[in-house]
């Protein structure tokens, strides 16, 4: 192919530098001798050669000094018409008048092709951007149609004569930057995940009453590692906490945040507080660990012996509870704003939780996506845990693949799921409750030893954890009536694993260990509980009043 016929079709500048594609115009000076005074061609002589026109640089020499690689190709099967130097230092010699996916195998391996093609059809440029060729480098390149003088070509119904020139950028330092970028990202979000799963529970309690499960999953690998969080605390006298929530902001700061609050959490459960006081707690401390970040956060405590959830919630997603018939029912709406806004004073709510049903807490990464309401997630949350049965991992399982959630979903997704299972047969039998209410006198504690023998007996308890179990009905029931106010309760509590024993009054002032002295007359009631069974404490109830326990963890068969 002629390459002057062809250089005539080039765009702009390039057209113009084809005039003089394959000789160099000479030029001459013009001046007549003689014609200027000394003193003038002097001055002149002084002054820089003149510049040749733009139309008059030869555009052969000067593709081919052009550090970029340069290809023309011409008619429909892209014959090779030219390469420059750079090109042939690249990928070496190739035979003009090839086809170009012969003549040109690095671009055909690279997709270029098609790029070639669209380029004749449109009549507009195609840029395909850093792709890696065989050389190891990385180049950018960008396909022109060119026109023939008459406007023909590109586009044109009659193609066989039309050119395509490759124009090829080397970009390698720029994608050698932007991979290491990529791997510095790559490297924060792993640093973060790992920091997130391991401020994670890496077994969850499991209480003698409930079944749980939860899962967690990051956001995919182009969004930052989230703050969201749960958390299982069992509390003693067979209720237990619990807890999700969802630090707002990502990285790792996010999940130093989740870290510390999730320890505050169970600092502050072990006070065994109700719900909406342990968030009042916690919004101040979210305040001082970053006054710039919020959290929302649920907090619920589930007790046996109700068969309901009291919760409070900072501004977080509604709990989801389905019963036993498989109707859903949703927790009021959030009991106050989020974590760390400061100055809320937030308030309990509960929702009934009885034998057979299933809760289940969340994030919003589960039910928002950016294209629908939130509600509308929530509603197919509930459609879905309507008909989700199994075991609480496995509806855990059902809700997240339901919900769409993958490997590069954009957001966090934490879920808890709790069952409170309904036991029959002799699963029901290792499950068992019986309460005295004690109408204060010196008889109290002479009712409620020989009520909770007949009742440790019936239950067929070894004898050394019979008379453990008396003496200490005797001692807290003694330290109820000399201390608490009327009305007293005394509840016996079995399960497949520990005898709860708890005695309720109407005084709100919480008992304490204390190391009686020899001359003192009383204050080794607490003592003596403490050091017979496995575990005690107290707690304030939410009518007034107070409930102090103890357990013992049965013996193994």
């Amino acid at each position: 192919m002629n390459f002057t016929r062809w250089s005539s079709r080039l765009p702009g500048t390039q057209r113009r530098a084809a005039a003089r594609a394959e000789h160099t115009v000479t030029t001459t000076d013009r001046r007549s001798e003689g014609s200027v005074p000394a003193a003038r061609a002097e001055q002149l002589t002084d002054e820089p050669p003149p510049v040749p026109a733009v139309d008059e640089l030869p555009v052969r020499e000067v593709l081919d000094r052009v550090p970029a690689l340069v290809a023309l190709v011409h008619g429909p099967d892209h014959r090779l018409a030219y390469v420059n130097d750079a090109y042939t230092a690249a990928f070496g010699a190739r035979p003009c008048g090839e086809p170009a996916a012969e003549a040109l195998p690095e671009l055909r391996d690279l997709g270029l092709m098609p790029l070639l093609d669209q380029a004749l059809r449109s009549g507009k440029p195609r840029t395909l951007k850093s792709r890696k060729a065989p050389d190891g480098r990385h180049y950018t390149f960008t396909c022109t149609p060119v026109a023939d003088a008459d406007g023909e070509g590109p586009g044109s119904a009659d193609r066989a004569d039309s050119a395509v020139l490759v124009f090829a950028t080397d970009v390698t330092d720029h994608a050698e930057a932007a991979e290491r970028l990529r791997a510095s990202e790559r490297r924060q979000r792993e640093t973060a995940v790992t920091l997130q799963r391991s401020l994670l529970p890496q077994e969850l309690e499991q209480p003698d009453d409930l079944r749980i499960a939860a899962t967690y999953q990051p956001g995919g690998t182009e969004a930052a590692v989230g703050g969201d969080w749960y958390d299982v605390i069992t509390l003693g006298g067979g209720r237990t906490a619990l807890v999700i929530g969802d630090v707002m902001g990502r990285g790792v700061r996010a999940a130093a945040v989740m870290g510390q609050l999730r320890t505050a959490v169970r600092a502050y459960a072990r006070l065994d507080l109700p719900p909406h006081e342990v968030l009042n707690l916690l919004d101040g401390l979210a305040t001082e660990i970053d006054a710039n970040q919020i959290a929302t956060c649920v907090y619920a405590v589930h007790d046996p012996n109700e068969g309901r959830l009291v919760y409070a919630s900072a501004g977080h997603l509604p709990i989801l509870v389905r019963d036993d018939t498989g109707h859903v029912q949703r927790a009021d709406e959030p009991t106050g704003p989020p974590l760390g806004t400061g100055g809320w004073m937030h308030a309990s709510g509960s929702i009934p939780l009885g034998p057979g049903s299933t809760a289940v807490l969340y994030t919003d990464g589960l039910v928002e996506r950016r294209d629908e309401d939130l509600d509308e997630g929530i509603a197919a949350l509930e459609r879905a845990l309507a008909g989700a049965t199994g075991t609480p991992q496995v509806v855990c399982d059902r809700l997240v693949r339901s919900a769409g959630v993958t490997a590069d979903h954009d957001d966090d997704v934490a879920v808890l799921v709790l069952q409170h299972p309904a036991r029959t047969g002799a699963d029901a039998e290792l499950f068992r409750n019986a309460a005295l209410e004690l109408l204060g006198g010196v008889e109290a504690a002479p009712r409620a030893r020989a009520f909770a023998s007949g009742v440790l007996t019936s239950w067929r308890f070894p004898g050394d954890l019979h008379d453990a179990g008396v003496l200490a009905t005797s001692e807290l029931v003694a330290n109820s009536l000399q201390h608490g106010t009327p009305p007293m309760r005394l509840r016996l509590r079995r399960t497949d694993r520990r005898l709860i024993i708890e005695v309720t009054d109407g005084d709100d002032h919480l008992p304490r260990r204390r190391r009686a002295e020899p001359g003192d007359e009383s204050g080794r009631g607490i003592a003596i509980v403490a050091t017979i069974a496995s575990n005690w404490g107290s707690r304030r109830t939410p009518g007034g009043g107070k409930a102090v326990w103890c357990e013992f963890v049965l013996p193994t068969a």
